[in-house]
This record gives structure tokens, sequence and C-alpha cells, in this order.
């Protein structure tokens, strides 16, 4: 039997080794981390060690073993740590007054497996139907590994769990996003998941110390209010690497430091080796739309990045935009089909930045990337602002895509490895951006002599597995 504390430990380190509503509206929730620490917490999960058929689980820890479908919000209070095992589907209900959220005031770990994934879904299968997964300020540890997030970005109502905690926003102007991370002196680690479907951000980080290595985010946001894949404030220290963002509504990424305080640092992320597909289409009206967006002061490292067909490039507002000084956005690879989006791309363009040692479709199709398997609508309108594919929006993502690259691609050659990773203490176990990553043909290769293999295959948990019936539940918003 397996000890559950070294196997969160390892997970945690390995990944970080590796490396919300409406977006139009930034009043983010001010939080006083002098006045609230975070030792010596009270314990309200077990008092003795827990042992199940797959591990064993240290004192304070509450387990779930099998599937379950929620009918109500559920709080990790603080001190508490709550286990997902593998192959655990968590179904919230989505005919409920009161929209249903996993608050996270203590620590989560769901332990997913490629085989068995920790799946959280709604019972009716569309976006909004629920909330998402929102951790808190006295969140220490949260780890997903494996892990299933679809169908969130419910609006929460003032009897919400994030809203009286105090999470997220001030005010109750949206949806909240599938997950949001907001502890300065957190960390998370986000490995092998798959976000699809959710109606506003997929997410949403104002703080934490964590990696984002290695999933996909699909199909994401909506026509009125948008939604970014990965939003990132103030007060975070972030690798981002080897992720597929496919047809997100707004951006594929949102960089900012907003909610920079005395008490909030200046963030810092290194954004590499990740491949961008169809996004910013439902956004042009408010020129937000596109595929990476810049703002206030923010100084990211952002290398070695493939984007395709998607509105614009890097971008940032005509006022209070990147710390350039300090910012390293070049080199990246941008590929356009279309006439438009070869305008898009052009210098001089409309809020672009553009780089001499940027590479660059100069016609459309030039610099195909060459993917193994992928189905571009070919009525593709990257300024469609609607979501009927006959008008020109991105075909439903598809789980048997390959966004790994074929042999002779032009987006294999021409990348950097002159780059420190974040978290830098534990460089001596990351895997270095020269090296070769593919493996069971859903890796990513390196940028050394090779610019990177984007994302791979996805994961392809069965269907059926992912959308068999659970028992019900019953009752209200529960402390675990």
């Amino acid at each position: 039997m397996k000890k559950i504390n070294s196997i969160a430990c390892m997970l945690f380190m390995a990944a970080a080794a590796v490396g919300l509503a409406s977006c139009e509206n930034d009043n983010i929730n001010p939080y006083d981390y002098t006045n609230n620490p975070t030792d010596s917490v009270p314990n309200h999960g077990s008092t003795n060690v827990v042992k199940t058929q797959l591990a064993e689980y240290p004192i304070g820890s509450i387990v779930w073993t099998r599937d379950t479908t929620l009918s109500e919000s559920v709080e990790i209070p603080v001190g508490t740590s709550l286990y997902i095992e593998p192959g655990v589907t968590v179904t919230c209900k989505a005919d409920v007054q009161v929209p249903i959220e996993i608050v996270v005031l203590g620590n989560l770990y769901c332990m997913g497996t490629a085989e068995r994934p920790v799946v959280f879904t709604a019972d009716n299968q569309k976006p909004a139907a629920w909330g998402g997964i929102i951790c808190g300020y006295n969140a220490q540890e949260v780890v997903l590994s494996h892990v299933e997030v679809a169908y969130a970005g419910a609006t929460p109502t003032e009897s919400s769990a994030s809203f009286q905690n105090k999470l997220f926003k001030t005010t109750i102007d949206g949806g909240v996003p599938a997950f949001h991370f907001c502890n300065v002196n957190g960390r998370f680690a986000m490995a092998h998941c798959f976000f699809h479907d959710n109606y506003n951000d997929q997410t949403y980080f104002t703080g934490g110390n964590g990696v984002i290595v290695n999933n996909i985010f699909a199909d994401s946001g909506n026509a009125a209010d948008g939604g970014e894949a990965i939003n990132v404030k103030a007060g975070c220290k972030l690798d981002v690497a080897n992720n597929l963002i496919y047809n997100a509504c707004t951006n594929a990424f949102k960089l900012s430091n907003a909610g920079n305080s005395e008490t909030i640092p200046l963030t810092e992320m290194t954004v590499y080796n990740n491949t961008v597909v169809d996004c910013g289409w439902r956004r042009s009206k408010n020129k937000k739309g596109g595929s990476v967006w810049v703002e206030k002061a923010a100084k990211p490292v952002f290398v070695n990045n493939l984007i395709c067909d998607s509105r614009y490039g890097l971008k940032q507002p005509k006022q209070d935009g990147a710390d350039l000084e300090h910012s390293r956005l070049t080199p990246n690879y941008y590929y356009a089909s279309t006439a438009i989006g070869v305008e898009q791309m052009a210098n001089g363009a409309a809020l672009g930045l553009w780089f001499a040692t940027d590479r660059r479709s100069a016609e459309p199709g030039q610099l195909n990337p060459l993917f193994e398997r992928f189905e571009q609508n070919p009525l593709m309108d990257i300024n469609c602002e609607d979501d009927r594919t006959d008008h020109g929006a991105p075909l439903p993502f598809s789980t048997e895509w390959s966004f790994k690259l074929q042999l002779g691609s032009p987006a294999l050659t021409g990348g950097v490895t002159d780059f420190s990773p974040h978290p830098p203490a534990h460089a001596q176990h990351h895997r270095q951006p020269d090296r070769d990553l593919s493996h069971g043909g859903r890796g990513r290769r390196g940028c050394g002599r090779h610019r990177h293999r984007p994302a791979g295959q996805p994961h392809e948990p069965a269907v059926d597995e992912r959308r068999r019936r659970v028992p019900a539940r019953s009752g209200a918003r529960h402390r675990l």
C-alpha cells in the first residue's frame, strides 16, 4: 500500500519540475495576508491515518473513493485535505437554486491517471451547469493530475460558497472560472488535465506558485462575456509549458499584473512550448479577442509558442501594456491560413507586438505547421462573432485529433533554449527545453535544435467511463 503523503509530494514536485467570470471586469477581491495567517490552523479532517484499497493517507485527510453526485456546494475547511482517487467522477446537478461549487479553503489533491482520470462534470452536460473549483486565500496546496473539468462557469448568488467566503470578486457580475487560485503564498500543480466546454475563463490566477503543464484547454468562453483559457493577474510565479489551447473565446492567454500591491507582488512567469489554435474569433468588435493579451506592466518570458489561425498574435492595449524593457516576447511562430489572418499579423497592425525574430505567414497557408491529425473548419472566419460553424466558427474539439508535428514541419526549427523556467528552486528536476519529450504519441518536443513539438494527442478517457451515471447524493452546502 502506497503512502499518499509521499505520492502527493512527488506529484507536486514532478509537476513543478516540468516546469473567471466576465474577463472585462478586473474587480479582484483584495486580501490582507498580514492579518490572515495560514499556520496553526485547525484540523477538520481525520484524526487518524486513512487507509483505502489504493493508498494510505495522512492525518487530517478526507478521501473520496467512488463516484458521487453533488446537489450542493462543498467546502474543504482550513486545515483539511481532500484526496480524490483515480477514476472518480464527481457529477454536479444543474437544476439547483444555488450553483454547485467546490470551494477549497484547505488542500485538494485530485490523483487521476491517464487510464483513470478524475472527472468533474454536470448531469446535463451543458456549459455553466455548475460553478467551478474555487481555491481560497488559505489554500496551501492543490494538485490536479489527469483531471477533466467540464461544463463549469455558472454565475454565483449571494448564497454561493465563493461569495460567502469573499473569493474571486467582490461583486456578482458574471460566472466563476472553472478553476481559480488566489493564495500568493500557496502552490499548485496542474498536469495532464483536460478542461473543456466551460462557460467563462478556464483558469484564473490572482496569486500562487505553480506549474501548468501538458494540459488541454478546449472550447472555452461565451460570445457575450468572453473567456480566457489562462488568465493571470498579480501575485503569481508560474511555469506554463506544453499546453494545447483550442477555441478560446477571447484569448488563449491574458497576462497581467492587475492587483499588484504591497502584499501582492508582481507576477513572474515563463510561458513556452504551448500551441494555440483558433482563438479569439468571437471577440473581434471590442478588439480584445486574439491569442495573447499582455497588459498592466506584465513582464513574462513568452517564447517558442506556436499560434495558428488565431486573431492577431501577441497584443496589448495602447495604454498600460507590457513592461517591454523587462519582458522577453520572442521568438514565436504565427501561422495563418486565410488572407485576413495574414493581414492582422502584418507589421503595423492594430495592437500587435511583432519582432524580427518571430516567424509569421506572409501569405495564406505559408509555414503550415503540419499537424498529424486536425480538421480545420473549411469556412473558418476568425472574425465571425458567433458560435455557428456555418458562419466560420471552429469545429468542436475532438479527442481524435493529434497536434504532434509531422516530419518536415517548418515549426521544428528556430527555437531558443537560453531562458529559465519557473520555479527556479526545482531547476535540477526540470526537463530541459532542448530535450525530446515525445512519448507514446502524446508528447511534445523541446525547443533545442527543434522549435518544439506542440501538444500531442490528448489523453482519451473513454466516453462511457466519463459519462456514466452515478448514484445521487442530497443535502445543502456542507463542510467536509
